[in-house]
C-alpha cells in the first residue's frame, strides 16, 4: 500500500535535530578531499570527529578513486562555483549554523577564494564560529600546491583562522621564517598569532633527529602565549591521511578542553601514535614491509584509541 503525499505535506519538513537539539560538542562543516578507497581528507577526519561526539557535514573538494600516491587515480574535482552552489542550498534551507569549520587540502586559487567566502558566510550566521585550518602547502621543502596559494593563505586565510595546524615547512612558508631549532618554532608561532589565530600547533618539526610538536595558545591579544612541546617517536614508515586525522583530533579535543591546548595535543598525539603503531603491526602481519610503500592507516580498527586514548606522550611547557 502506498501513502500519497500532497505538495503541502512534502514541504512540511521535520526539524534538523542537529540544529534543534545540538550536541554538547558542536556541528562541523568539513571541506576536504575524499577517496573511495583509503583514508585521506574527509575520510580521515569525519569518522574520528563523529566518534568524539560531533555532528559533521562533509563537502568533498575532490572525489577520487584512491589517493594520488597510487600509479593511477580517477575522479572529479569540485570548483569554486560548485562549492558556492552547495552553500547556497544550505543557506536557502536555513542550515548554515555551524560551530566549527574545518578545511584541509585546497588545490586552486579559485577554490580557496570560495572557501574564504564560506568563512565569512558562516560567521554572518554564527559570529563565534571556530575555523580550524590545516594549511596544506607541502612538506620536506616541496610545495604540493601552486605557489600563488602561499600568499593567499598568508594574507587572507591566516587572519581569519581560529586554529592553525601547519607542519614545519608550511609554518616556514606562512611566516617567511626558517625553523632550525625549538626557539625558531616558538617564534614562528608568535608570528602566526600576530597575524590572526589564537591557537597554533606546528604538528611536526624535525630538529637534530628529533620529531617534535610545538603548540602555542595566546588567550588574549598582546599577551604572551602559553607554549609547549611534545616529543614524538619516529616510525620508519610513510603514511597517508595522518595530517588530516591529526587536525581533526586537535579540533575535537581542543573544543572539549578549550583552555588546555596541552591536554588536547596530548590526547591527539596519543591517539595518532597508537593508530600508526597498529597500522605498522598489521602490515607486518600481512607479510608486507612497511618501509617499502605508502601505508593506508587502520582508522576503523583504532576507534577505541580515538575515543579513549591512553596518554603516553606528555607535553612539556616552555618557561
Amino acid at each position: 500500500m502506498y501513502r500519497s503525499f500532497s505538495k503541502k505535506s512534502l514541504m512540511a519538513a521535520p526539524p534538523i535535530l542537529s540544529l534543534a537539539l545540538p550536541s554538547e560538542t558542536g556541528r562541523v562543516l568539513s571541506i576536504q578531499s575524499h577517496t573511495v578507497q583509503g583514508y585521506v581528507g574527509n575520510k580521515s577526519a569525519v569518522f574520528p570527529l563523529q566518534l568524539l561526539g560531533y555532528d559533521v557535514d562533509p563537502i568533498n573538494s575532490v572525489q577520487f578513486s584512491n589517493h594520488t600516491g597510487y600509479p593511477t587515480f580517477k575522479g572529479q574535482v569540485l570548483n569554486g562555483q560548485q562549492l558556492g552552489d552547495l552553500i547556497a542550498g544550505l543557506e536557502e534551507n536555513n542550515l548554515l549554523f555551524y560551530t566549527h569549520l574545518l578545511t584541509g587540502y585546497i588545490g586552486s586559487v579559485s577554490f580557496l577564494d570560495a572557501v574564504l567566502e564560506v568563512v565569512h558566510k558562516l560567521r554572518s550566521v554564527n559570529a563565534k564560529l571556530t575555523y580550524v585550518c590545516d594549511p596544506v602547502l607541502g612538506d620536506e621543502g616541496k610545495l604540493y600546491v601552486p605557489p600563488e596559494l602561499v600568499a593567499i593563505y598568508r594574507e587572507k586565510v591566516v587572519p581569519v583562522a581560529s586554529m592553525l595546524t601547519p607542519n614545519q615547512f608550511e609554518a616556514e612558508q606562512l611566516t617567511g621564517f626558517r625553523i632550525v631549532d625549538e626557539k625558531d618554532g616558538r617564534e614562528a608561532c608568535n608570528i602566526l598569532h600576530a597575524a590572526g589565530p589564537s591557537k597554533v600547533v606546528i604538528t611536526s618539526i624535525n630538529i637534530e633527529e628529533n620529531l617534535l610538536l610545538i603548540g602555542s595558545h595566546q588567550k588574549e591579544k598582546g599577551h604572551s602565549p602559553k607554549q609547549f612541546k611534545i616529543v614524538i617517536p619516529k616510525i620508519s614508515a610513510y603514511f597517508t591521511g595522518t595530517g588530516d586525522l591529526m587536525t581533526a583530533l586537535l579540533l575535537g579535543w581542543s573544543n572539549k578542553y578549550p583552555d588546555n591546548l596541552e591536554k588536547a595535543a596530548e590526547l591527539a598525539v596519543s591517539s595518532l601514535q597508537a593508530l600508526l603503531q597498529r597500522t605498522v603491526s598489521d602490515y607486518l602481519k600481512a607479510g608486507f614491509d612497511p618501509q617499502s610503500s605508502c601505508l593506508e592507516i587502520r582508522l576503523i580498527q583504532s576507534q577505541d584509541d580515538i575515543r579513549h586514548p591512553e596518554v603516553k606522550y606528555k607535553a612539556e611547557r616552555y618557561s
